[in-house]
């Protein structure tokens, strides 16, 4: 049986913490940002987590083989 590629483009914005979790930026900070609020901003700057439900499909496509 072969062995399951890593899929390059999800393993660029994706990454797996020691626990097991899916970390990703959060979208919408990259145009117009003068419509957004400092606060709204100041938010998409940190990390974030996938939910746990969408975790398990990310989790295979970007496992080092």
């Amino acid at each position: 049986m072969q062995k399951i590629k890593t899929h390059s483009a999800s393993a660029k914005r994706f990454s797996l913490t020691k626990s097991g979790k899916v970390k990703m930026n959060h979208a919408q900070h990259r145009h117009k940002l003068g419509i957004k609020t400092a606060k709204r901003k100041r938010n998409l700057r940190s990390r974030a987590y996938m939910s746990e439900a969408m975790a398990p499909a990310y989790k295979t496509l970007i496992q080092k083989f």
